[in-house]
């Protein structure tokens, strides 16, 4: 299973080239490579951005057409010169970014006259049935989109998980394995191992591979919205902590 997302591109540093080091290195939106990097991230991430302008009180429709004038603007060329590249988490770029766009009375105007064309392949369908799914108590619009973000990254890498266990001809086995992927289960060994026939000494072993698995392609996704290598370790205990806080 190769990485086809990174590369290793020529240079004195060696720097691992990833969708959001190249928006950050390119700074140019007229430089295809960096656009359909960003659009990339864009599609992938949308939705925390949608759950945080719900939150700050904005209605269903109105949310959906400012997430859309949001990455015109991105797409544009916009806020981009504001992202720290020696802080370059394309997580607090959205944040910081999105807090400029809505404290904007111009930007929200023409979002509403616009209408929220389609920019990107977002599907907008469902995000309001998610966010109606969302926590009742009182938490933040920032505390919500970073928890959002948080679950949009294991989305992705289970996603991924998924799709290469299809491309191996056993879904199934995906299916019966996931459980020990977030949690330690109490699943019985024996009982699930007779299920896939297999033995118990092999079940060991596919869980084990799962989730070596699983925190390789953990990392792997979160390197893409880091322009530094060295934040992957500490986004990830950024991220852990985002999802246990109550």
């Amino acid at each position: 299973m190769n990485d086809q997302t990174s590369d290793t591109r020529p240079g004195p540093s060696q720097f691992p080239t990833t969708r959001w080091s190249l928006v950050l290195a390119a700074g140019d939106p007229h430089r295809e490579e960096a656009r359909s990097a960003l659009v990339s991230l864009c599609e992938n991430y949308w939705y925390p951005l949608f759950a945080y302008l719900r939150r700050r009180g904005y209605p269903p429709d109105q949310a959906q057409d400012l997430t859309q004038e949001f990455f015109l603007r991105v797409l544009e060329g916009r806020y981009v010169d504001r992202a720290d590249p020696q802080k370059g988490r394309f997580r607090s770029f959205l944040l910081t970014s999105i807090k400029f766009f809505v404290c904007d009375e111009e930007d929200r105007e023409r979002a509403q006259k616009r209408g929220g064309g389609v920019l990107v392949p977002i599907e907008f369908s469902r995000g309001e049935e998610r966010y109606q799914h969302e926590p009742a108590h009182e938490e933040t619009p920032e505390r919500i989109f970073e928890r959002r973000w948080a679950l949009c990254v294991l989305d992705r890498v289970v996603e991924t998980l998924r799709t290469e266990f299809v491309q191996y001809g056993r879904p199934e086995h995906f299916e019966r394995l996931k459980i020990f992927l977030l949690s330690r289960s109490d699943a019985p060994y024996a009982a699930l191992a007779g299920e896939m026939n297999i033995t118990e000494g092999a079940l060991k072993v596919a869980i084990h591979r799962l989730r070596k698995r699983y925190r390789d392609l953990f990392r792997r996704e979160i390197a893409e919205t880091v322009a530094d290598p060295a934040e992957v370790e500490s986004e990830l205990r950024y991220l852990a902590a985002v999802l246990t806080r109550r």
